[in-house]
């Protein structure tokens, strides 16, 4: 089979596939038109339910691997922004809609070092200072370092395989990879021509010298000194001083991912990360023959690994931190009631469903004495660990109650006080708390809760409006207790406002109106037909979009006690 040759302009490209664990996995693209999806039938395969059968394709167009959205229903990302067609360029990051789903990093394989075999090819034709050998010696060089980018996983050899080359480039007798630390320059590299480590000490450049030099000019900085010539009074001195015939600094650039062409050259605008540092004290280090621009493109290769490299730490610690959130989720989860009553007079069925990995509602339901049941919904404002953590404290606080109703109040006020002064008023949460008697008396305290839905045997719908502020927002507030008789077979919904707020791909939200016509419709079946019902239709609402808030529901069942 023949070589694509728009293909081979192009170059070898592959993609990354980042598991929602954290996983990778490098794919070739290859053939193209490569089809991404859910279906067998893709070359790559995506196993979520909502990525589309076939949800993207990756075409070449003019020798340019071009991206293409294929009707998605959650539609196609690349580094954030939703895409029909994309021109990609390397590290792109592609997503398909869902924060928790696989993405994709767009690669073209060995591009800098591509350009290097390049610009070799076209010093190979121009004369040269060292000659036809010493260009064959630099090509040596650039193979040598292809062949350990491609097969090391080691930062440290890649970065010692850059010195190298850069030596063999130049003709410099030592070189020095130097990276940012703090304010000033650490040594991570030190090589001699001849291939042998040097110490830490060998550079006897002061520091301050070559940051101040980067500080003021951050691209390449060459310089050839003539020690018969050297002006006592001038600030090279120093350099002089050590017998120095060539000093090099050339940058390393941050290489910011998803900017495209901003990697290809260094530009004083350029944030610096690093330096390759080169010296020579025999002879005067070769410049000529494009030799600068196989120096940049070196330093552009030295800076994507070092780039990478910070990547992959990134991804090590947000894996970490990954697999701690799902412990976290576990714990949270294991504190929801395992199991609600469903025989006798009253009967429950509830679920919390958290939005990101830990969530800021709760639920819980506890009996307080064969005659007397207390529940409770609540929901944390913000988001995240520290939302959980307090979610987390309230149920603690509020896991025993009293058959009294007016314990609902006190209590309230109390958690209201120990939250105030621990928050200033910016943790704060709403709260639906209740006891349910045996005689059908509901009595509780609603503090800022979307309002329950009181579901008659009739039919008949009636809400619980609040009756206070939020716990916590507030230094000094009243937590009123009110109180509902209920019959037999009435029912009561509590739910978060992560149920009303649901939101479609379209942005549209669930709202309180469809909950009340899901709730009608199953206004005579069991507190379970109820709970499913609202579950399964704000699931066929969503349809699968990322949702920013956590959806709890509760509903209990007043069934009466026998005569």
């Amino acid at each position: 089979m023949g070589t694509n040759p728009v293909a081979a302009a192009a170059g070898a490209a592959s993609l990354v596939v980042v598991d929602p664990q954290g996983h990778r996995t490098r794919v070739p693209i290859e053939p193209v038109p490569f089809r991404i999806g859910r279906q067998p039938e893709n070359e790559l395969i995506i196993r979520d339910s909502r990525v589309s059968r076939t949800h993207a394709r990756i075409l070449l167009e003019d020798a340019q691997y071009v991206l293409e959205d294929c009707g998605s229903r959650h539609g196609t990302y690349v580094n954030g922004k939703r895409v029909s067609r994309h021109d990609l360029r390397g590290s792109d990051k592609i997503e398909f809609g869902a924060q928790d789903s696989y993405h994709l990093i767009f690669l073209l394989d060995g591009s800098e070092l591509k350009k290097l075999m390049e610009q070799m090819a076209a010093s190979e034709k121009a004369p040269a200072a060292l000659g036809t050998g010493g260009n064959l010696a630099k090509l040596r060089a650039i193979l040598d370092l292809a062949r350990t980018v491609q097969s090391s996983f080691s930062v440290d050899d890649v970065l010692t395989s850059v010195v190298d080359t850069g030596l063999a480039i130049t003709g410099a007798e030592r070189g020095f990879l130097l990276l940012r630390a703090g304010e000033g320059l650490q040594t991570r590299v030190a090589r001699h021509r001849h291939g042998r480590h040097l110490l830490e000490s060998d550079l006897r450049v002061p520091r301050e010298v070559i940051h101040r030099a980067l500080r003021h000019r951050r691209e390449l900085l060459f310089m050839n000194f003539d020690p018969a010539s050297v002006d006592e009074t001038k600030p090279q001195n120093s350099i002089a001083d050590l017998e120095l015939r060539s000093a090099i600094c050339v940058p390393l650039v941050r290489i910011r991912t998803g900017q495209g062409d901003a990697t290809s050259v260094l530009t004083a605008g350029s944030e610096t990360v690093g330096v390759l540092y080169m010296d020579s004290r025999l002879a005067a280090a070769d410049m000529a023959g494009g030799n600068r621009e196989l120096l940049q493109t070196l330093a552009i290769e030295a800076s994507t690994v070092l780039e990478n490299a910070r990547l992959l730490e990134e991804e090590r610690a947000k894996r970490q931190m990954e697999e701690e959130l799902k412990l976290a989720r576990a714990i949270q989860q294991s504190l929801l009631p395992g199991e609600l009553p469903s025989a006798g007079w009253m009967a429950a069925r509830g679920s919390s469903v958290a939005s990101h990995e830990v969530g800021g509602d709760y639920f819980d339901v506890n009996p307080v004495n064969p005659r007397c049941w207390s529940a409770v919904v609540a929901d944390v404002s913000g988001k995240g660990v520290s939302s959980a953590l307090l979610a987390s404290l309230m149920q603690g606080a509020l896991i025993a109650a009293s058959d009294h109703p007016e314990s609902l109040g006190n209590r309230l006020e109390r958690l209201n006080r120990f939250l105030f002064d621990r928050t200033g008023g910016e943790k704060y949460a709403t709260v639906f708390f209740c006891l349910l008697d045996t005689d059908g008396r509901l009595s509780y305290v609603n503090a800022a809760h979307c309002p329950p839905i009181v579901v008659r045997g009739n039919g008949e719908l009636q809400t619980l409006p609040a009756t206070s502020v939020p716990v916590g927002l507030l230094e000094s507030a009243e937590f009123t207790v009110m109180e509902q008789i209920l019959a037999p077979g009435d029912k009561v919904v509590i739910y978060s406002d992560g149920v009303t707020e649901a939101q479609n791909d379209r942005s549209e939200f669930f709202e309180k109106k469809r909950l009340r016509e899901i709730v009608t419709a199953n206004a005579a079946g069991t507190c379970a037909a109820i709970h499913n019902a609202i579950h399964e239709a704000v699931a066929a609402f969503t349809e699968g979009a990322p949702q920013s808030d956590d959806i709890t529901v509760l509903v209990l069942e007043f069934r009466g006690v026998a005569g």
